[in-house]
């Protein structure tokens, strides 16, 4: 197996373990009790867009998964790898903007959201190169 489909599916379990991670907010941030300070339409809102987060990383990670050879070899693949690539880098820019808190909880977040945009954008690269050899 080539290096590019190896981050490719750590990549998907990346995703995957962030789907895990915000299905636990509930908890973890005890909404029970803290969006109950937020009108009706706010708590309903951080609701959704956790879970419809959930769905995105859950489908990243199972194409990533079922369709790695795909992705490396295709020019939608490409654009499906750009963009959960560019989704990674935005979110660290999202954290830098919004999250300043100094905490190392918050730099360890930071630097997997880093992380998640290099396991994808280094088998784009690596993808591509290979495409236009052919």
């Amino acid at each position: 197996m080539q290096i590019a489909e190896w981050l490719l599916r750590i990549g998907g379990l990346h995703c995957l373990a962030f789907a895990v991670f915000h299905l636990a907010f509930w908890r973890l941030f005890h909404w029970k009790h803290e969006l109950a300070k937020l009108g009706t339409a706010n708590r309903a809102i951080m609701q959704i867009l956790n879970l419809r987060l959930v769905y995105v990383f859950l489908g990243m990670g199972l194409l990533s998964l079922t369709f790695t050879r795909e992705l490396l070899d295709t020019r939608l693949g490409h654009v499906v790898l750009a963009f959960i690539a560019l989704f990674w880098l935005g979110r660290s820019v999202e954290q830098l903007v919004f999250l300043r808190i100094n905490d190392w909880r918050v730099h360890l977040l930071t630097a997997l959201f880093v992380l998640g945009a290099g396991l994808y954008a280094v088998p784009l690269w690596l993808g591509f190169s290979l495409y236009i050899s052919r």
